[in-house]
């Protein structure tokens, strides 16, 4: 008895590092996209695991490989560099992909890199920040592409708001936070008292101060503004998502109340239980970057077995760490609360997740 032909299945390629440096990571991440294909899946696709070797030459390689043999969507890579030699032959092929960095540099035609990127959370700070009445603000961070992005997302942020350019400091990554706080305390007094480090203390330049340092180096940094005489408060200090999971930041007073963007914690915890449930591990935060592109590739997928997939571009999607959405251009918006750092308690919530509407593309 012949046997009726199998439906075609469409390909969905999983860009892993199943092998090497972060082979730990690409299996939570692995089980993250099964989840999410068992929660999100349907009849006619399947996903393709494809190790990396968490390398750039093996993201390329296996990207090579996944279009060879028909994959429709990329999923994955797990960094820059990896996902920017993906990239070359995704394009080439005109495949679409989602990879896991936050950095918005990779962001192009059909690459949509589903971190949260450094202008997700500058635009998110200023907005809330200006909803309750801050005018001027400034950046600190140390040069390199994160600070350059920092200082991008933060003009732009600015400027769609029609507020003042912002003040931008740079220092070397490598310097003392205490003396490169000094130098920024002095930039950011007025006028004549810059021209003069022997004048009494004023008004600062700034409502808000953002600070482009995590970990114990946000911590020197906030106490060496404050011994360099900068007023904390009035002037507000801010920081980076990379905040949201560093208690340690409360032992110094000078960060007591510093404000910080994050993802929604309610679907956070409904992901985090649902992958504990599954897998008998809380993932780390990253880990849920894997679950939204293995969900936004099955939707788009999703009853395509012949033609090209619809990339769900504009619509809302619900993902592990709340809503998204994706922009013709490869840029991603993301629902993200503003947070305050509090002396024995958690981040509490200032401000609700917020999803900026489509006119911010």
């Amino acid at each position: 008895m012949t046997m009726p032909p199998q439906p075609q299945r469409s390909q969905v390629a999983l860009l892993l590092p199943l092998t090497g440096s972060n082979a730990a990571l690409g299996q939570a991440m692995l089980n993250a996209t099964q989840l999410a294909l068992f929660e999100q899946g349907a009849p006619g696709f399947e996903f393709v695991p494809r190790d990396t070797a968490s390398t750039a030459v093996g993201a390329a390689e296996a990207a090579r490989a996944a279009i060879a043999s028909g994959a429709k969507v990329l999923v994955g890579p797990l960094t820059a560099g990896e996902t920017s030699a993906a990239a070359v032959p995704a394009r080439a092929a005109g495949v679409p992909m989602l990879p896991f960095t936050n950095d918005s540099n990779q962001a192009g035609a059909q690459v949509w890199p589903l971190g949260i990127t450094p202008r997700q959370q500058m635009r998110r700070l200023v907005s809330g920040a200006h909803a309750q009445g801050a005018q001027r603000f400034a950046l600190a961070a140390p040069s390199g592409a994160f600070g350059q992005q920092l200082a991008a997302g933060l003009r732009s942020a600015a400027s769609d708001l029609g507020l003042p350019p912002p003040v931008i400091v740079t220092y070397p990554a490598a310097a003392a936070p205490g003396m490169a706080a000094r130098d920024v305390a002095r930039r950011l007094q007025p006028s004549e008292a810059a021209a003069d480090p022997d004048a009494p203390v004023g008004e600062a330049v700034a409502d808000v101060l953002i600070l482009g340092e995590s970990g114990a180096r946000a911590r020197e940094f906030a106490a060496g503004l404050v011994e360099a005489g900068l007023r904390v408060p009035p002037m507000k200090l801010a920081g980076t998502v990379l905040w949201a999971t560093d208690t340690a930041l409360t032992q110094e007073p000078a960060l007591n109340g510093a404000w910080y963007p994050g993802p929604d914690l309610s679907a956070r915890a409904q992901f985090d239980s649902r992958f504990q449930a599954a897998f008998g591990e809380v993932p780390s935060r990253v880990v849920g970057v894997a679950y939204d592109a293995a969900a936004i590739a099955a939707r788009a997928v999703r009853g395509q077995p012949d033609g090209a997939p619809q990339m769900p571009v504009g619509e809302l999607i619900l993902g592990a760490d709340g809503a998204l959405r994706l922009g013709p251009n490869g840029e991603v918006q993301r629902a993200l609360a503003v947070f305050a750092l509090t002396p024995g308690l958690e981040g509490q919530v200032v401000q609700p997740a917020d999803l900026p509407g489509l006119a911010a593309f």
